[in-house]
């Protein structure tokens, strides 16, 4: 019998969870512990790191997982590298469920960063109203160019004030909609949106409003993975499950 551990946080993460529970496949999904309240799933959950590359391997191992599959944020990368390097050493066999990068289209007028130190640099300059649609976790680094005004959005209200002089936060979880996103960047006369390059149709909005208004988007670039098995659908994933051997059946 499979016992698969889901690194997950994405929409494609819980999707998945939902066909595993649909199948009655034993699997539990993991979350980082970012999110105050995170989405009800229908399959077990557990909050919390591992304690790195090597506190993931241990639970691989105690927990006798045969499968698991990565579907964390295309952003996280200390987690997948982790978990590259976890599978190698416990042996179980890896799958990463990541989303398409999206590629600029007609209309969009994109300026592309490696980090968000790049963005933060790139931010130099005469006062703006800046759509910052990255999160929470990295607002603070924003501070080192605070001439301008930024909109902020977080799935939770945070405990202590975003540690921007010139700040709206909005408190609301997507996905979103382009014509919310077009009517929000309208009210609040924004004239650039940072973002990360994260994939996927469920944040695709921002973009698709900002090429409706002729807005510049800052946009971050993925981090660099190590090499590994990829897919896109969470339905493949379930391929996969049929077609690789666990950990168990392969001697590890």
């Amino acid at each position: 019998m499979p016992n698969i551990l889901l690194l997950g946080g994405t929409t494609e993460a819980s999707a998945l969870a939902h066909l595993l529970a649909q199948r009655g496949v034993p699997a539990t999904l993991s979350y980082a512990g970012r999110t105050d309240h995170p989405r009800a799933q229908p399959i077990p959950i557990r909050v919390g790191g591992f304690g790195g590359a090597e506190g993931l391997a241990t639970y691989l191992r105690e927990q006798q997982v045969t499968h698991l599959v990565d579907a964390t944020h295309p952003f996280a990368a200390t987690m997948s590298g982790n978990a590259v390097t976890a599978a190698a050493a416990s042996g179980v066999p890896l799958l990463a469920l990541t989303r398409p990068a999206w590629a600029p289209v007609a209309g969009d007028r994109w300026q592309h960063v490696p980090d968000i130190d790049g963005a933060v640099a790139a931010l130099n300059g005469s006062a703006r109203r800046v759509l910052l649609a990255l999160g929470r976790l990295h607002i603070a680094a924003f501070a080192r160019q605070p001439q301008h005004h930024y909109v902020l959005r977080f799935v939770d209200a945070p405990a202590v004030p975003p540690p921007l002089p010139d700040h709206h936060l909005i408190v609301d979880r997507g996905p979103f909609t382009p014509e919310r996103d077009h009517a929000l960047m309208a009210a609040h006369r924004i004239d650039l949106v940072v973002c990360k390059n994260a994939g996927g149709s469920g944040a695709e909005a921002k973009l698709i409003a900002a090429r409706a208004l002729g807005l510049p988007v800052l946009m971050i670039d993925r981090p660099a993975l190590p090499p590994r098995a990829e897919v896109t659908k969470p339905e493949a994933v379930l391929d996969w499950l049929a077609h690789t051997p666990s950990a168990t059946k392969r001697g590890v």
